[in-house]
């Protein structure tokens, strides 16, 4: 049998971790991770790594590095199909947002209800390792292109949800803005749901002018975010006046 490669080597430890840390969650980081348990999983010697890695420190840092890395789908998935459903059903702006908090509250929340689902786990655990990215030059870097990753993809959703409904940017906000606004939120809420904690509903009455009907706490901010950020096309279009020939009469 050929013998690996260091680089074989490295991607078959490294493989081997991250399953563990698919399976256990992001108890601290990538910490509880241990390259001993690695090794022991893939039948190798302590040799083999530390012709890799100085340390547990190095093999951790790259274990961060390849989490943030790690995805499954698309970063827009879960959201399209959700939003997909609602305008299938005929759902107008009001419907799409709900959808769409209410699958990314739903989503995140798996991490707790739903140890076993691997999106969940990636991306909440991606999302602890990004708070301490400054400690790794290496795992920044690997952040910053996660979220820039995530951002332009949104960007995109975004922009065809609103030509879709007929708005478009507020000057003098970007539909970046509108991305990183959302992300942040989305962000947030998701470290709650990975805390376990319950996201709130609110009910607006039918008799209210705004946004009548159950929203999540985070749909019902993302809706009055799109009424700060954008401008719908009637809005945008200049008043119509009296014609030329009213004027000279």
């Amino acid at each position: 049998m050929a013998r690996r490669t260091a680089d074989q080597t490295r991607r078959l430890i490294l493989d081997a971790a991250l399953q563990l840390l698919l399976e256990r969650g992001a108890s601290a980081g990538v910490q509880h991770i241990r390259l001993q348990e690695v090794l022991r999983a893939v039948g190798l010697t302590s040799g083999a790594a530390y012709r890799i890695w100085a340390d547990q420190d190095e093999f951790h840092r790259d274990l961060a590095v390849e989490t943030m890395g790690l995805r499954f789908d698309v970063p827009t998935a879960s959201a399209t199909a959700a939003v997909d459903e609602a305008l299938a059903g005929g759902g107008g702006l009001d419907d799409v947002v709900r959808a769409g908090a209410r699958d990314h509250v739903e989503y995140a929340a798996q991490f707790h209800l739903r140890p076993q689902s691997r999106d969940a786990h990636v991306f909440v655990t991606a999302l602890a390792l990004r708070t301490a990215a400054g400690a790794w030059p290496e795992l920044r870097a690997a952040a910053a292109a996660r979220h820039e990753e995530s951002i332009d993809a949104f960007s995109q959703f975004y922009a065809e949800m609103l030509e879709r409904f007929g708005r478009r940017m507020r000057t003098p906000f970007t539909i970046r803005d509108l991305a990183e606004a959302l992300a942040a939120l989305g962000e947030g809420f998701a470290v709650r749901a990975a805390e376990g904690l319950e996201h709130p509903v609110v009910v607006v009455g039918d008799d209210d002018e705004s946004y009548p009907g159950e929203w999540t706490l985070f749909g019902i901010a993302i809706r009055g975010l799109v009424d700060t950020f954008t401008i719908g096309d009637e809005e945008a279009a200049p008043a119509a006046g009296p014609s030329p020939a009213d004027r000279s009469r």
